[in-house]
């Protein structure tokens, strides 16, 4: 673990990222104490293509449906109300 005040962190911040993506813990400290960690960002899981078909097939279902195809739903929402 190392320990760099902010000033050092406003300085060299590049080098302490690259501190951190190697594995070490940097901690920024502001008058003598610690404020701050940088550490890498964990990579976000993606599912795979497959879990991602079943989830979005599975929101459509549960979806009520409208009752209304796109062109009906288009006609209503710009018909003039007056008419």
């Amino acid at each position: 673990m190392s320990t760099y005040s902010v000033a050092d962190a406003k300085s060299g911040l590049p080098r302490l990222i690259d501190r951190a993506l190697e594995g070490e813990e940097v901690i920024i400290s502001r008058h003598g104490k610690p404020v701050a960690e940088l550490r890498p960002v964990a990579p976000a899981s993606r599912g795979t293509p497959s879990a991602t078909y079943a989830w979005l097939q599975a929101r459509r279902q549960a979806r009520k449906p409208v009752g209304l195809s796109s062109v009906e739903l288009l006609n209503q929402l710009y018909e003039d109300p007056d008419a």
